[in-house]
């Protein structure tokens, strides 16, 4: 017992305050407390009350826990903090504020935050960012393409042809900081396939005009700072029909409004390949197109990857193309 920080605190919050709250983080030494003839039980069974004639023996026990409380009290009182974990985290922020160096004016979220919190993945708060000085944060992720025959790449007054690159590299990877810095792709350009998995999308022929990006998941900042810069394109969705498949088209549409979500009838073909698993109950499926919806009714989940190879595919996205939008 005392070892801890929130522990400690939660003796200085009885002697300062009179009293105390139970806390998450202090219930063993809340507790203990309890059974003291220290406090006194409130009417609200998660707070105690100082004894008056106990101050003596909570101070005697800080002194014994903590011997330097009081000068961490000052601290406390002088930055306005209340002697509590979230009051501790302010002053533990309020410390590294005054030690952080001389930063780029650019620098990675995880840089940032072991800079001026916790640790490298500590939430970067207002407070916290404010102590950078104005650096920006940057997420740093990479979006994986497969340009479209034609297209280039342009940035500060430089163009580069994005076909040389690719018989090179084999795919191109564009980082967060080149969008940031103004990176434009230019030039022939159909439509955009966001591909979730990345078999299909290394894999599967790519139609004529269009780009294809990698987009596996939940983290799509730098997706979506891609998708700007490509301005009015059409673009489609095209991932595993499952729950998470369904999650990640909504999380995506809510920053891409006109995202058409490509789910083609030639799926049908391969049915026999389903997953037998059941769907969630809530999962909305408003507007989702209807072998969704069968798929959902009947408990099937289908992955994506037996399309990769299938004759049809790039006739079905120039129906898609043509098409109206679905999906919402």
């Amino acid at each position: 017992m005392w070892e801890r920080i929130e522990e400690r605190l939660l003796l200085l919050e009885l002697l300062t305050k009179g009293g105390a709250r139970r806390r998450k983080s202090q219930e063993s030494a809340f507790d203990w407390l309890s059974e003291l003839p220290w406090t006194a039980r409130t009417p609200r069974r998660d707070e105690l009350d100082l004894v008056e004639t106990s101050r003596q023996e909570v101070a005697g026990l800080l002194d014994r826990v903590w011997p330097q409380w009081r000068l961490e009290q000052v601290e406390l009182l002088v930055l306005g903090a209340p002697p509590t974990p979230a009051g501790w985290r302010r002053l533990e922020d309020h410390r590294r504020a005054r030690t952080v160096p001389v930063l780029p004016d650019r620098l990675n979220k995880h840089s940032a935050s072991a800079e001026v919190g916790p640790h490298s993945k500590s939430t970067l708060t207002a407070s916290r960012a404010e102590a950078l000085g104005g650096a920006e944060v940057a997420d740093d992720g990479v979006v994986r393409i497969r340009p479209a025959l034609g297209m280039r790449a342009e940035r500060a007054g430089r163009s580069v042809e994005l076909d040389a690159l690719v018989e090179v590299l084999g795919e191109l990877g564009v980082s967060d900081r080149a969008l940031r810095d103004g990176l434009c792709l230019r030039g022939p350009l159909d439509a955009v396939l966001l591909v979730e998995n990345l078999g299909p999308w290394r894999d599967m022929p790519r139609p004529d005009g269009w780009l294809l990006a990698h987009v596996p998941g939940w983290n799509t900042a730098t997706v979506r700072r891609f998708l700007s810069m490509l301005g009015e394109v059409p673009v489609f969705h095209f991932g595993d029909l499952d729950p998470n498949g369904v999650r990640i088209y909504r999380h995506l549409r809510e920053h891409c409004r006109s995202l058409r979500w490509f789910v083609p009838e030639l799926w049908r073909n391969h049915l026999d390949r389903a997953l037998r698993r059941e769907w969630p109950e809530g999962l909305s499926l408003r507007g989702a197109p209807q072998l969704v919806r069968e798929l959902a009714a009947q408990g099937l989940w289908l992955e994506q990857e037996p399309l990769t190879f299938e004759p049809g595919l790039e006739e079905a996205l120039g129906l898609a193309l043509r098409g109206p939008a679905l999906g919402s």
